[in-house]
């Protein structure tokens, strides 16, 4: 058994709703959830956008190897209604690296493992630079060491502060 953490999130359409839907089939397909962050509401990152988004954080039990768990949030995700060839077409439209959508499921981590692949990076390389993912991150999981900095969560959001300040 794994112990993976997720981030959820979005910004368009029933937002908290979508993030309660997800916790319930992360629960279901993925693993037993064993806690949840608080929701946060934080400005679009990397790009303009009308709609604010909401992320939590989900900590599960999983005995789903890592490339199975990708699997598993890309299929809750198309099944709520994320469309990612839509997504391509606006960012090229755009210009933009992001866009808005419905939801979003990444991995932050998935046990203290290191992978690397094309598809699938964990710990989420992002970390250290979202405020956004470290916030709901120290509620839940504040002295948790990132396993390739040796950083707690909560350090690695101080020094984000302090960087941003």
């Amino acid at each position: 058994m794994a112990r993976v953490v997720l981030l959820t999130g979005g910004n368009v359409g029933d937002t908290k709703e979508l993030l309660r839907a997800a916790q319930r089939l992360v629960n279901g397909r993925i693993g037993a959830v064993l806690r949840c962050s608080h929701c946060y509401t934080s400005a679009p990152w990397g790009f303009e956008a009308a709609q604010p988004f909401v992320n939590q954080v989900l900590v599960a039990d999983t005995d789903l190897a890592p490339h199975e768990v990708l699997a598993e949030v890309q299929r809750i995700e198309r099944e709520l209604g994320r469309n990612r060839a839509a997504e391509a077409v606006e960012r090229a439209a755009t210009g933009q690296r992001y866009v808005s959508r419905p939801i979003d499921i990444d991995i932050l981590f998935y046990d203290d493992e290191v992978i690397s692949a094309p598809e699938l990076t964990i710990p989420h390389p992002g970390i250290a630079e979202r405020e956004f993912v470290l916030t709901p991150l120290c509620e839940v999981l504040r002295e948790r060491r990132h396993p390739v900095s040796g950083l707690t969560m909560g350090e690695l959001r101080d020094n984000l502060l302090t960087k941003n300040e």
